[in-house]
């Protein structure tokens, strides 16, 4: 299992500073939606200069142009794109296709797919190397919770990765765990955390034990 942070509402010398207090802990950084609307491709050749070991996700949420909108983040260093699971197969087969020429990854976001079992089926077909629970804070407020989609996920998903975001802190980290997710995504509890350092440190430990 690996531990995804995720930077959103961070200015990029905050998200650098940030990332050499947890370095030594997380495997995969995620230049998150905002951060990227702010700051365009220069966190990811950013951060991959800096950090070179650790892998780097854009969350460009790809809808169309899959080829040339996935092209441009792993020009710029990255190692996975996110494209949402709700658009047309062919952007999902041109992002992957535009992976495979990068040396790169595709995860899939799952956010307001209204069929989870069907499109599961239909990407792990498309081949995507990831498939991310994305419960959206509207979706929550009506009472679904991250941890019902990552249940029904993992009882549909076949061969693919499992990543699952959502309120992940120390405290909430065995709820998920039971569901072996090979991804867990967590933002606020690291980069909110009084001690993020710490914060990293104790949830990789508990994540490489329970792995």
């Amino acid at each position: 299992m690996k531990l995804q942070i995720a930077l959103d509402d961070v200015t990029l010398e905050q998200a650098l500073a940030l990332l050499e207090q947890v370095k030594d802990d997380v495997d995969i950084v995620e230049v998150g939606t905002p951060f990227m609307m702010e700051y365009g491709m220069e966190p990811v050749r950013r951060i991959k200069e800096r950090f070179p070991c650790l892998e780097v996700l854009c969350d460009t949420k790809i809808m169309d142009a899959g080829a040339y909108e996935a092209r441009l983040a792993f020009e710029a260093g990255a190692d996975y794109v996110t494209v949402l699971g709700v658009t047309d197969d062919r952007t999902i087969q041109e992002v992957a296709a535009e992976a495979a020429r990068n040396s790169g990854k595709v995860m899939a976001d799952m956010i307001c797919v209204p069929d989870l079992p069907e499109r599961i089926a239909r990407l792990e077909e498309l081949g995507v190397d990831v498939i991310a629970v994305h419960t959206g804070v509207d979706q929550q407020a009506a009472g679904r919770t991250p941890l019902d989609d990552l249940r029904e996920m993992r009882a549909h998903v076949k061969h693919t990765a499992i990543a699952v975001a959502g309120g992940i802190r120390l405290e909430t980290l065995d709820q998920y765990l039971l569901y072996r997710p090979e991804i867990l995504i967590v933002g606020g509890g690291i980069a909110h955390a009084k001690d993020p350092a710490r914060a990293a440190k104790e949830l990789a430990e508990r994540i490489h034990e329970a792995g």
